[in-house]
């Protein structure tokens, strides 16, 4: 069984571990980045409105067997948020096609020496899953296993309060610092299925705080499209991994009849529930969480 170590306390102003240290540039974007450990490379997507900080005990815990890879996506966490750029999960998608390549080109065992580098396993949540799978059916990216951990893949989703922010984006954008900030704590709060401390409270609205972090939060809601998960659902089939489907029993923000459904959908694929764990799954649930992902990946390693 694997513990889950305790989260990293330091941070830096956008509530992400000062652990991201490195940065891919791509079209103008900046996107933060880190790698460590050793073994087969493990990658790590996050979903929305989250960053890579809820991955970061799990990348600990299996950096012992794996070479784990944490990243904030373009307009989330410790990456670049411009105004101009686009943060779809179409572009998203893209993005992750590209950014594995720049891995197995320079990172990766054998790829910087023109050997043929392994596979990676990835593991995602929510929007990540979104991400992840464009990134393999769309623009050709391949994986050793993929696990897929309360994700966006089906439609519907979005909560009620994410559909009527996606439609007055600006006026919301436009609140004040104090009305935006406790409208923040209050979504994310619903995501959990048992209270959220307060140190983690602060740590996951942290990136959406300021004025650059205020408007980035209204942007991505903004920018989020049912089209881009519309033109996965047929692809799914072709999915051609070993899949895994991992789905907090308590999800009010997407509900777990998906975990079957998205089960059904691809070949193969198992789903396994959660119990006592929402949306917020590494939080609700860590331990139980931290078992599954190790059982899963030494079956697929």
């Amino acid at each position: 069984m694997t513990d889950v170590p305790a989260r990293t306390p330091a941070r830096d102003a956008t509530g992400t571990a000062p652990l991201l240290d490195r940065r891919f540039a791509w079209r103008g974007r900046e996107v933060a980045w880190t790698a460590f450990g050793s073994g087969p490379p493990l990658v790590f997507c996050h979903g929305t409105p989250w960053s890579s900080w809820l991955w970061e005990p799990y990348a600990r815990a299996l950096s012992g067997e794996f070479t784990v890879h944490l990243w904030d996506m373009p307009g989330y966490g410790a990456s670049s948020k411009d105004p101009a750029h686009d943060v779809d999960l179409g572009t998203q998608g893209e993005l992750f096609a590209d950014l594995l390549v720049h891995w197995r080109t320079t990172a990766w065992p054998d790829g910087a020496d023109g050997g043929t580098p392994p596979l990676p396993h990835v593991v995602a949540h929510d929007y990540g899953g979104a991400v992840s799978l464009r990134a393999a059916l769309l623009h050709g990216a391949r994986y050793a296993s993929l696990c897929l951990v309360d994700v966006v893949a089906l439609r519907p989703w979005g909560s009620p309060y994410f559909a009527l922010v996606r439609e007055h984006a600006d006026v919301f954008a436009a609140a004040p610092a104090a009305v935006h900030r406790g409208a923040l704590e209050a979504y994310v709060r619903t995501a959990a299925h048992r209270p959220l401390r307060e140190e983690d409270l602060a740590a996951l609205v942290a990136p959406w705080t300021g004025e650059a972090g205020q408007a980035a939060f209204y942007r991505q809601i903004a920018q989020a499209d049912e089209r881009y998960t519309a033109e996965l659902e047929p692809l799914l089939g072709g999915l051609d991994l070993p899949v895994r489907v991992l789905w907090g029993a308590e999800d009010t923000w997407i509900p777990p009849d998906r975990a079957r459904r998205l089960a059904d959908a691809v070949p193969g694929a198992g789903a396994r529930l959660i119990p006592g764990a929402g949306h917020l799954v590494q939080l609700d649930a860590p331990v139980a969480l931290a078992v599954e992902l190790q059982r899963w990946l030494s079956a697929t390693r």
